[in-house]
Parts: C-alpha cells; structure tokens; sequence
C-alpha cells in the first residue's frame, strides 16, 4: 500500500455543476483560493461545455481569469470535446485539461450525445490536443461501475476502453462511479486490473457517495494501487444528466481517513474544515460532509 496519494479537488467544478442556485464568480475563485490555502496543488477549476445545458459553469472563461498565478498549482479544466479543449486552452490559464469517456452507450449520448466508442475516440482526440500546444491531459471513464440507464457495467469493457486511451498518452486513467453505486470489492478488483493492463500508468479514482459507500470504495481503491483521489470540499457535487447521482466523497472526511490511516494528502485538515464550514454559508445549508461537523480529533491543545 501507498503511504501518499496525490489529492484533487473538484469541489469548484463538479460540486457546484449541478447546484440550482448560481454560484457568483468571486465566490468560486474564493473556494479555490480556500482549498489552495489548505494544500490543494491540483484543482479541477472549471468545466467548459455547453452553457445552456450546464449553467453553472457559464463563467469558465471568467474562473479562469481570475485564478492566483502560481507555480505549484495544476489547474485542471473539464472538457468533452475538441470545441470544449480549444476553449479551455485559449484562456492561457488552464494546465491540464480533463477528457470524459463514458462506458455506456446510453449514458454517452445522454452526457455528450456520442456514444461510448465515440466519447474514447473524443478522449484520444483531446489528449492530442493537449499534447500539441505543451500542456497534458487526463481521462476519466465514466460510469465505470455502473450506469444510471443500462445497469451493470462489464469489468472487460472498462478494461478496453482504458487500454485504448491509454495509448494516446494521458498523465492517468481514473475510473468514476458516478452514480455511487460501487462497492470495495469490486473497486479493488477493477483498479487492480486497470493498473496492470495500461503499463502502471497511474489510476485515479472518483466516487460519488449516492449509497454511502464512498470512503469505503476510497479505501478499497488506495490499498488496490490507486494513487490519485478526486474530492468535494463537504460532498457536494452530482451529473445533470446522471440520474440520481449524488454528492461526490467530502474532501475533508478523506483527508482525514487517510491521513489517520497513516497516507499522506499533502492536505491541512483544519483549514480544510474552515473553508467547509465557510461554503456550507455560501450555500445556505449544511453539506453532507461529517468531519467538518464533528468535533476535532484529537482535541487541539
């Protein structure tokens, strides 16, 4: 087992994409600038798709825009297809850009109206990309472990898909459950099989906490190889086109699971905590998050 993972927060994208109420500008830059104070060094920012479909991120352009500039920092920008890519890049402010292939087809055309086969050829595509004008890119398979229309998702399927990807040159691989409705075993058994089959590159996990097996099948992911885990600061987030897809896993419920476990998140729990606290206000109600609610521990002196 790892005795370090490498934390990503996607709290300032995937949190907040699927939130009614509209989150200002200045209000995401200062999230991001709240978990970059409580050590986040790789932060997925924004998303870049269509506005319409995904109001909440109408202002990528502007996030971009006005993010601290510094050396340490990956900022990560979600992106679908090459129109989206293109966007992302021409801000000057984005490092890393995030490709999607969902594993069904169903899913697919509901998420980027293409299907399966078509979102990994997208993927490549974007990578490429990325590549060419100096920056990197990283995929995530969606629906990994399961689909909100079409059920279970064979093991072998996601296994292809990562190969192929894998080919075109992304930093990682992550598998997403974006519906929550993982499980350790089978969280171990497909990261295992995904870390041998593309070469250890290394595999990212993102878990949405819908049946509240989330740190669960975080646990299950790191002992299996896993070396990178995407967060929300306190379990917000959700798929507008994944129905019944709930908050991801909180960012300071994992930082504290592994860090008690003896794995380090290079992150700042307390402050970790205070921006928690600082957005469940901004939000007008208590996050799912637990550890921001409960007392510290141990009790600082």
């Amino acid at each position: 087992m790892t005795d370090q993972i490498e934390f990503v927060e996607v709290g300032p994208r995937d949190g907040l994409q699927n939130e009614a109420v509209l989150i200002s500008t200045e209000d995401k830059l200062a999230l991001i600038n709240g978990v970059i104070d409580a050590g986040a060094r790789r932060i997925e920012v924004t998303s870049f798709v269509n506005l319409n479909r995904v109001p909440q991120m109408a202002d990528a352009e502007a996030v971009c825009a006005g993010l601290p500039v510094r050396e340490d920092m990956t900022y990560i920008g979600l992106v679908l297809n090459r129109r989206g890519a293109e966007r992302a890049l021409s801000t000057g402010r984005i490092d890393q850009l995030g490709a999607v292939a969902v594993a069904t087809d169903t899913f697919a055309m509901a998420n980027q109206g293409q299907t399966s086969k078509e979102s990994v050829e997208a993927a490549k595509d974007i990578i490429a990309l990325a590549k060419a004008e100096g920056r990197t890119a990283q995929c995530t398979i969606a629906a990994a472990f399961g689909c909100p229309f079409e059920g279970e998702v064979p093991d072998q399927r996601v296994i292809e898909m990562a190969v192929a990807i894998a080919e075109a040159g992304p930093v990682e691989i992550a598998l997403a459950d974006t519906i929550g409705v993982g499980n350790p075993t089978h969280v171990a058994r497909l990261v295992a099989q995904i870390h041998r089959e593309v070469n250890l590159l290394p595999v990212r996990v993102h878990f949405h906490n819908t049946r509240n097996t989330g740190l669960a099948n975080v646990w299950a992911a790191v002992l299996a190889g896993a070396t990178v885990v995407d967060a929300s600061l306190g379990g917000l987030g959700g798929c507008p086109f994944a129905p019944g897809a709930a908050g991801n896993v909180p960012s300071e419920d994992v930082v504290y699971m592994l860090e008690r476990a003896g794995i380090s998140t290079g992150m700042h729990l307390e402050r970790l905590i205070e921006t928690s606290i600082w957005l469940s206000e901004i939000m007008g109600r208590k996050l799912p998050g637990m550890v921001a609610q409960s007392p510290p521990f141990p009790k600082v002196a």
